[in-house]
């Protein structure tokens, strides 16, 4: 098949939102201001662990310019990203679990009258045992040290076992043997833009919420869950955001008290949360202990491969059951493995809460592998290099367990780098103390199931043309820095033929766009680009009759 030739993409052009953030005129959450705006802020927990025995907010009520105060009475309704696990709470009604946990917000004039008013308010704690390694966590039986009360086993959020292939055999078949235990230290994300909401609620009692989010469709079901309103009366819309990474994938806090307050005060609420605060609620990548075993013939190739994972999850769970099954699941898609068995655990302990950060559940496990490759390596006299060369998966090909990789650059890239990096010159060969290492990994895109399982597709595009030719696309994903607003105007110029300048993109706005899941797991390009192409091809046979 004659591949057809490019106008548009590929070419080197320019962001379509590159003037305006290189002028400092883009809008992004915190540079809203509405009419009779006030401001939030949140009195967070400074224990880790602890029942909340009282909140008396009189003291805060009585203060000048304090328009009110919510604790977690007024806001009960547990909400998450998973349907199953949905175990957080906007504030925390009777247990904080990390240093951190919001348990009352105050509504006032200004910004800083609000940050005055939360040291007015009196809350009353019973400190309990804090949690803190995954060690603890595992030990942990008395009910005291239980962090939630949902799980059936103390401490542990989900623990899975998967095998596939003959793993037995597999080792038994192998020349040498492999084994070796592994921790990946969690970290933060640290985005440029800080997190931000905005909450406005009309006359008409419809609620609007713009915030710095990366699945607006999601923040959209958590409001309506959490402050009992039809979602037809709820409007979020996704403002430019400045740096993403996963870390805003979740509903938030943050925004489920400003709506809430905004519904109560009758006037739009900011809520801006300082660095220390982002800290807080981050949704870092993941600590993580990991045993792995590795089975290999004498030339190198792999044959079974065992893998264990304990997962440090923080305080709720988050998108943690998908984290669990990205350490493991993905590990097959880099390397052919034709046999692997995969064990997982995810643990609460109190910490601020962990989930999906760039390459969500695979930089932890891929540590660990590719360090006992390098062992191997060395074991069998073999060039690190060429020892991953000979295995990588292949395109068009299904992994052990059950997962298909249509395309992969893998081996080019590879290649490339170790061409690059003059690898054979620099290996082993540089002064002491110097020395020049390789590793290779890989992701599936697209995230192929939604969090909500249904028939509705996970993305979609709408496009119009105006009068004058111009072309207006909506969709429901966020451009979160990744040009994902670029790609889609360079996919339907090329479609129409048209200059991408001619082309408006209107994104994640839940009362104008399409439904989209959300800009996460490199999904955009893959299926919010596609359903452009799609768009496009409907669209041209009926310009082309109306001609």
């Amino acid at each position: 098949m004659k591949k057809k030739k490019l106008s548009v993409i590929g070419k080197p052009l320019r962001k379509i939102d590159a003037m305006a953030k290189c002028a400092g005129e883009t809008v992004y959450a915190d540079d809203l201001s509405l009419p009779r705006l006030i401001y939030a802020k949140l009195l967070r927990s400074p224990h880790p662990h602890a029942r909340v025995s009282s909140i008396d907010p009189s003291r805060a009520l009585q203060m000048e310019g304090v328009l009110a105060v919510i604790t977690g009475q007024d806001i009960p309704e547990k909400f998450g990203i998973m349907p199953s696990t949905q175990d957080e709470e906007a504030l925390a009604v009777d247990k904080v679990r990390y240093v951190g946990d919001p348990v009352a917000a105050v509504a006032a004039a200004t910004e800083s009258l609000a940050e005055k008013a939360l040291g007015l308010i009196d809350v009353r704690y019973e400190v309990l045992k804090p949690i803190l390694t995954i060690e603890d966590a595992l030990a942990s039986t008395a009910e005291s040290e239980r962090i939630h009360t949902w799980n059936r086993h103390a401490n542990i959020q989900k623990a899975v076992s998967l095998e596939f292939g003959n793993v037995e055999n597999g080792f038994a078949d192998s020349d040498h043997i492999f084994e070796g235990i592994f921790f990946y230290q969690g970290n933060t994300h640290l985005p440029m833009e800080q997190y931000c909401a905005v909450a406005s609620y009309g006359p008409d009692d419809k609620l609007t919420v713009w915030s710095s989010t990366q699945t607006p469709h999601y923040l959209h079901r958590a409001l309506a869950k959490v402050l009992g309103v039809l979602p037809s009366r709820i409007r979020v819309i996704a403002t430019p955001v400045g740096g993403g990474f996963g870390g805003k994938s979740d509903p938030f806090s943050h925004e489920l008290c400003a709506a809430k307050l905004a519904m109560i005060t009758r006037r739009p609420v900011k809520i801006t949360l300082t660095r220390e605060e982002s800290f807080y609620v981050h949704r870092g990548r993941h600590p993580v202990k990991m045993y792995a075993k590795t089975g290999v013939k004498s030339d190198g190739t792999i044959q079974a491969m065992q893998y264990k994972t304990y997962l440090d999850g923080g305080g709720y769970s988050s998108y943690g059951l998908a984290t669990v099954y990205y350490t493991g699941a993905l590990q097959t898609v880099t390397y052919k493995v034709p046999a692997y068995k995969f064990e997982g655990v995810r643990v609460f302990t109190n910490k601020p809460p962990c989930g999906p950060k760039r390459g969500h559940g695979t930089p932890q496990p891929r540590f660990a592998v590719e360090i006992q490759l390098d062992e191997i390596a060395e074991k069998l006299g073999m060039d690190p290099v060429e020892l991953r060369l000979k295995q990588l998966v292949e395109p068009n090909s299904l992994t052990v367990n059950g997962l298909r990789v249509s395309s992969t650059g893998l081996r080019e890239c590879c290649e490339r780098v170790a061409e690059r990096a003059e690898w054979t010159r620099k290996f082993r060969k540089l002064p002491f103390g110097h020395g020049i290492g390789f590793a290779a990994s890989s992701y599936i895109s697209g995230a192929g199931l939604p969090i909500y399982w249904n028939d509705m597709p996970h993305s979609g595009v709408q496009i119009k043309l105006d009068r004058s030719g111009g072309v207006a696309v909506f969709c429901g994903s966020i451009d979160i820095g990744q040009g994902s607003d670029s790609i889609l105007a360079y996919a339907v110029a090329e479609e129409f033929g048209i200059d991408p300048a001619d082309i408006r993109v209107l994104t994640a706005d839940t009362d104008l766009t399409p439904v989209d899941l959300g800009s996460y797991s490199s999904r955009v390009t893959v299926m919010t680009g596609n359903a452009a192409v799609q768009a496009c091809g409907k669209l041209k046979p009926l310009l082309l009759d109306a001609a």
